[in-house]
């Protein structure tokens, strides 16, 4: 059986199109019918006898979750399954190869949606705010021990080790649509150097390990699992740059402000700045011909009597020049409330208002959000399976799709990503449900055919005629039967 001439999207969306309730679904199929990913971009092509093309795998891999399947695990007895048949071992084929970069893919697909939006009338004049390119990192805890490179790394979040990958990310925003174009996996190695990555040379030798291709797309992404992630923040940067992306502001938090990124984004040809936030800890700025902490630098501000108050934000604030790493910068120093903490945000722009400053940072909490949609929705940094290639492809589809998901949701107008996908995956129900009523047609039909000795396909041909939705499930049984 092979479907080489099967188009899923297009199928999939043609179905949905007479179908009054599937706006949500439809809209996701038709853009991703509109997405040309070439077979070259896959670095690889299947054997001509393949039940399913490289790309026909892939296509179905980022419908997994719209179709409620979680993994390619869970694949058979889907509705995609009863559609489109294939073992699962067809996915992890795709997901385990060395040759595909996953990188360029997501690169690819996340331009040709950009440049979609850049047309849209609310994308220009008065009304449009800075584009912002934003990078910050998340947990992705692992129960099982023998996945490949797997190692204990501080959570920020649960202020303790836990085990599993440390996953950076970068995304641009223009503060309506957010969209993932970069990702790194990271290990950390740990303070005791008698059990590096947190674990005993018993435990990290049971983990799952194999070689690649000096040069492959993979085996760059497991040199750079040991990379600085300040460094690979910078090298991401960079990638977005020679793709053509132009940003306003690169945000980022506490960890990731530091010279070494404030030096590099003076340097750009185009005019970019760092807007992060600081600690209140040992780094020292220049100003007034001193070098201060960023405590000293408020606590002088307080006694000069510069603090001002904004009724608007209802906090205290203090803006201060300086100079950091030889580059001049800006300090702005926030309080809310008598008994907070005071809080700094960094920016290379020395013309920007502190309270302009604050409106643009606000745009950073745009990919926490998304980590939450992945996690939740996408099951990124879900991944079981023990190749560190399969943990890079999980996490390039899982971006994919919320990408896809965010450019819907802009176009046609729902409140948050949630809504869309639940609307979604509710209205693929009905496939799977149309499905099961057509193979009850077809053994009913086929029980009366033998009594009153009629032929069943007349039979069968007289209940479909008419019904779009019946026939368009008739019409992928029979392809998958012929096939």
């Amino acid at each position: 059986m092979q479907y080489k001439g099967k188009k899923i999207f297009s199928e999939l969306s043609s179905f949905f199109k007479n179908n009054d309730n599937g706006d949500a679904i439809f809209s996701i199929s038709s853009v991703l019918v509109g997405l040309r990913i070439k077979v070259g971009d896959l670095g690889y092509e299947k054997r001509h006898n393949c039940k399913l093309t490289a790309m026909q795998s892939l296509q179905l891999l980022l419908l997994f979750p719209f179709f409620s399947v979680g993994n390619a695990g869970s694949y058979v007895g889907s509705a995609l399954h009863k559609l489109f048949s294939c073992n699962k071992d067809m996915f992890y084929s795709l997901m385990r190869k060395d040759c595909v970069d996953w990188r360029e893919i997501v690169y690819r697909i996340s331009m040709a949606l950009l440049r979609r939006l850049s047309v849209r009338s609310d994308n220009k004049g008065k009304g449009a705010g800075p584009v912002c390119l934003v990078i910050d990192d998340t947990d992705f805890p692992k129960t099982g021990r023998r996945a490949e490179m797997l190692g204990r790394v501080f959570s920020h979040v649960a202020m303790r080790s836990v085990l599993g990958f440390k996953a950076l990310f970068m995304g641009l925003t223009d503060g309506r649509t957010f969209t993932l174009l970069d990702s790194a996996l990271h290990g950390e190695m740990g303070k005791n150097p008698h059990k590096p990555q947190g674990l005993s040379a018993a435990k990290a030798a049971e983990r799952y390990s194999r070689e690649r291709k000096p040069g492959s797309p993979a085996q760059k992404r497991v040199d750079e699992y040991m990379t600085s992630k300040i460094a690979n923040a910078i090298a991401m940067v960079r990638r977005a740059i020679s793709h053509g992306v132009r940003f306003d502001y690169l945000l980022v938090d506490s960890w990731f402000t530091c010279a070494e990124l404030v030096t590099f984004i003076t340097g750009r040809h185009f005019k970019c700045h760092l807007l992060g936030m600081v600690k209140m800890g040992t780094a020292k700025y220049l100003t007034g011909g001193k070098q201060m902490t960023a405590k000293a630098i408020v606590g002088h501000c307080q006694k000069k009597r510069l603090v001002k108050y904004s009724r608007r934000l209802r906090c205290h604030y203090c803006t201060v020049d300086a100079v950091f790493a030889g580059r001049k910068v800006r300090l702005f120093f926030y309080r809310f409330g008598r008994s907070e903490k005071w809080r700094g945000l960094l920016t290379t722009n020395t013309k920007l208002e502190a309270m302009e400053a604050y409106r643009i940072y606000a745009l950073r909490w745009s990919i926490e959000v998304c980590f939450h949609e992945c996690k939740s929705l996408l099951n990124m940094g879900k991944c079981q399976g023990r190749d560190f290639t399969e943990q890079i492809a999980a996490m390039s589809i899982a971006m994919i799709q919320y990408n896809v998901l965010a450019f819907v949701k802009r176009f046609e107008a729902y409140e948050t990503i949630g809504g869309l996908f639940r609307d979604a995956t509710a209205q693929t129900l009905e496939l799977t449900i149309a499905e099961r009523i057509w193979q009850l047609i077809l053994d009913i039909a086929e029980t009366i055919s033998e009594f009153v000795e009629v032929d069943t396909d007349q039979m069968v041909e007289a209940i479909v005629n008419g019904n779009q939705k019946i026939a368009a499930i008739c019409s992928a049984m029979n392809e998958n039967t012929a096939a």
